[in-house]
């Protein structure tokens, strides 16, 4: 590489990830066919519309490689129409407010500091700017109170119902929730994004045919490049022609909001990746990776509640773990500061009804997606919840932390990144 400023940051980078343990849960490994993708010519196109219908020339190649991303997620997900071009999350999200509601009307989410997301109505986010914005909280044990969204849902009529986490260790009854939006006539979306691997996995129930709309970045457990997916059922028609606020008309409201609603042309080779990685999705393998995420988490929760590590429901079902840190006499940034010494990478994070402010709560959050990609299983758990513990407990011993780096940086020798050898 020509600039080696770049060059040497990328390689400082990759270090870093090689050698320590990668545990925030929305991180993960991508394949070298994924990362060939997304650093391909595709790059340099421009192609403004949707297949068959671009504003520019010289698109056959690119509408191939989006046509063959949609058909692959909609095989891999069981739904009928798949916009792949959102260029993250957040723009999936907003493309999804934009389709269904109007500046003003009244959106209903989780709490951010309830487990939720930004785009999931924060005062400070556009969803909480551009819409009125009814939040729902978890219940005192940190599980959803299904009963209390029912009541929240009644009292304020919102136009959309938002599900979804990025910090809830538990499954979703998608079915209640149907129930609750039905019974106030609103719109539900689900946003998958951490447990999209986990539904492919069958290790979470799926939403697909349940919600009127699926949301999911591609990147956190389904393993691929940073990038979204909008998933519904129906056909779109076409995407400059107006059309209702209808269920049956969902696909074609999506696609508008995309483009000319929200976004230019979309990021070519980033759709390949998005490709490339729903192909991988689709094998055995990785259905068996996906169980494995779990049962890493799972082995993980256990060892931590054997050393008196609170979690936020007692437990996970799926690939994270929120660790209440109240009764270690620690908050969750001196752990995450003295986590990241050891050689180990969590994010500190709020816990329900935390009384700390977001900036230096009192949690962490935590999870298996990343080490299960480079080969860690439950016997390795046991040893990882070992590090966790005594990074936490020696958090003030730097020569501690140090050596315990050390230990972490041989021990993921025999672990590589994806396409590196042991």
């Amino acid at each position: 590489m020509e600039d080696k400023e770049i060059e040497k940051l990328i390689e400082l980078e990759t270090r870093r990830q090689r050698d320590g343990l990668e545990m925030i849960p929305s991180e993960n490994h991508t394949s070298p066919e994924v990362l060939k993708a997304l650093g391909s010519r595709l790059t340099d196109k421009y192609s403004e519309g949707y297949p068959g219908k671009r504003y520019y020339g010289g698109c056959e190649f690119v509408d191939q490689v989006e046509n063959l991303a949609r058909d692959r997620a909609k095989a891999l997900f069981g739904v009928d129409h798949a916009n792949v071009q959102a260029y993250s999350g957040s723009p999936a999200n907003m493309a999804v407010y934009y389709a269904l509601c109007d500046p003003g009307d009244t959106v209903m989410g989780l709490a951010l500091y309830f487990g939720g997301h930004m785009t999931h109505g924060l005062k400070l986010n556009f969803s909480g700017r551009l819409y009125n914005s009814v939040q729902y909280q978890t219940g005192k044990d940190g599980f959803l109170d299904y009963e209390a969204i029912a009541k929240l849902a009644k009292e304020n009529k919102p136009k959309l119902l938002v599900v979804g986490a990025t910090a809830y260790p538990r499954i979703y009854d998608w079915q209640k929730l149907r129930e609750i939006a039905d019974s106030v006539g609103t719109f539900l979306l689900a946003d998958i994004s951490h447990i999209a691997g986990l539904v492919v996995a069958g290790e979470h129930p799926s939403p697909a045919g349940i919600a009127d709309v699926v949301t999911t970045t591609t990147h956190k457990t389904l393993r691929g490049p940073r990038g979204a997916l909008i998933l519904a059922n129906g056909n779109p028609s076409n995407p400059l022609k107006a059309v209702e606020r209808t269920k049956e008309n969902i696909p074609t409201l999506i696609d508008r909001a995309i483009i000319p609603g929200l976004q230019g042309g979309p990021h070519n080779h980033q759709t390949a990746a998005i490709a490339v990685a729903l192909h991988e999705a689709s094998k055995p393998e990785f259905k068996e990776y996906g169980k494995q995420i779990v049962r890493n988490a799972k082995r993980l929760a256990e060892r931590l509640l054997e050393k008196d590590y609170r979690l936020v429901t007692g437990g996970t079902d799926n690939h994270l773990l929120l660790v209440d840190l109240t009764n270690k006499g620690v908050i969750g940034k001196e752990a995450e500061a003295a986590l990241e010494k050891a050689g180990i990478t969590v994010n500190k994070n709020t816990v329900p009804f935390d009384p700390r402010p977001p900036f230096s709560p009192s949690g962490i959050r935590l999870g298996t997606p990343a080490l299960t990609t480079r080969g860690l299983k439950e016997k390795e758990m046991d040893q990882v919840a070992e590090w966790i513990d005594a990074a936490i407990v020696n958090r003030g011993d730097d020569k501690k932390l140090a050596s315990m780096r050390e230990e972490i940086r041989k021990f993921t020798q025999a672990f590589p990144l994806p396409g590196e050898s042991a």
